[in-house]
């Protein structure tokens, strides 16, 4: 039978395309998870872990791999306490010590609120009293909207011990910024040292095993064959981020249905994801600031430029010091809405903000936002 019948599914688990979907396996990523563990061994032992910075571009595994290792700890080790923060979603100081002490007490932070200093004391009190090693992930550490909260953050979880005898903690900071170690102020760099865990963008081959291997799972045998995998890889390495990937193999199931066919070909692959490429545009879209919003605009509102023209026309905008102007753009290469790239031109060797997408894909984008 060639076509699908009303109650028939190509899909055996459709969260297995998810961005949050977590694999019990991670390819392409033994070197790093090997690594994560080796530096929290020593809280197995009750004592302080290394601080660790995974660094690599957006859908690179960081979360994944970080997230695989505290699930195997709060499954099978007791003297450790992991927490996950999403800076995206928590932007305070405040706010990352709520998330702790919800995972320390087992209750969330009452809704009256609770003063930082008392927040504090009682978190470190607790983590003695149980004899535990807290070890805090503060993923998308690099979207914090402030960086004075990023090194407060830090510099309060790293300092506890100086705070409240026997207390032992680390921290993992998960970004996309290769230059995050500059933005550290020195009361956090002379207690931070991390141990920096690269992510390299996958190449074409991993992306279509990584990708095969979700299919395996999500898609009934026989719903899509390896070719139509194959393209989805090469479509997805040109995006650089593999939740595209993911994105785009759930849509094309959702278009092989909607025709009532039994197989994904590569026609739905190539319907959908222009649109799939958008919907993660938005959202990266949708994580930016006003004034980085107002920069992302003026750059695809205009002709290429030179960082240095740039600044001179947000200047006009708002009123920014260089370097705040210059870690904007940063931010924004680091979510690969633009390209920083070095250019010959007369006047000598300069940087030049490069556009990656079509200008009314992004203007488009902005405004939905």
């Amino acid at each position: 039978m060639k076509y699908l019948s009303w109650d028939e599914t190509l899909f055996r688990d459709a969260e297995v395309f998810d961005p949050e979907y977590l694999p019990d396996e991670l390819i392409f990523r033994d070197q790093q998870l090997e690594r994560i563990s080796s530096n929290l061994k020593p809280a197995l032992h009750n004592s302080r872990p290394i601080n660790m910075l995974c660094l690599g571009p957006p859908g690179t595994g960081k979360t994944s791999c970080v997230k695989l290792i505290f699930k195997e700890i709060a499954e099978k080790v007791e003297s450790i306490i992991p927490v996950y923060v999403n800076c995206q979603l928590v932007s305070s100081n405040h706010g990352i010590f709520a998330r702790i002490f919800e995972k320390v007490y087992g209750y969330p932070l009452p809704s009256y609120g609770i003063p930082f200093p008392k927040l504090y004391a009682s978190i470190l009190k607790k983590l003695v009293e149980k004899e535990k090693v807290l070890i805090v992930a503060l993923d998308d550490i690099n979207l914090l909207f402030d960086d004075k909260v990023m090194n407060e953050a830090i510099y309060a979880i790293l300092k506890a011990h100086e705070d409240v005898e026997k207390v032992k903690t680390g921290v993992i900071a998960i970004g996309t910024d290769l230059k995050f170690a500059a933005k550290l102020d020195s009361r956090v760099g002379s207690i931070f040292h991390p141990d920096e865990i690269y992510f390299p963008p996958y190449g074409v081959y991993e992306l279509f095993e990584i990708l095969k291997q979700r299919c395996e799972i999500g898609f009934y045998k026989g719903a899509i064959e390896d070719d139509v995998i194959e393209k989805v890889a090469e479509l997805t390495f040109e995006a650089g981020d593999i939740r595209v990937g993911l994105y785009t193999l759930k849509m094309a199931g959702v278009e092989a249905e909607r025709r009532g066919s039994r197989k994904i070909e590569i026609e739905d692959v190539l319907k959908v994801f222009e649109g799939s490429r958008k919907v993660f545009l938005r959202k990266c879209v949708a994580m930016l600031d006003e004034t980085e919003k107002e920069l992302l605009k003026l750059i695809y509102s205009s002709e290429e430029l030179t960082t240095g023209e740039l600044f001179e026309k947000f200047k006009e905008k708002r009123k920014l010091s260089y370097t705040k102007f210059y870690n904007l753009l940063t931010k924004l290469e680091n979510l690969r809405a633009i390209d920083l790239v070095f250019k010959n031109l007369k006047k000598g060797r300069t940087r030049v903000v490069m556009k990656r997408f079509e200008d009314n894909v992004i203007l488009d984008a902005l405004r939905e936002a």
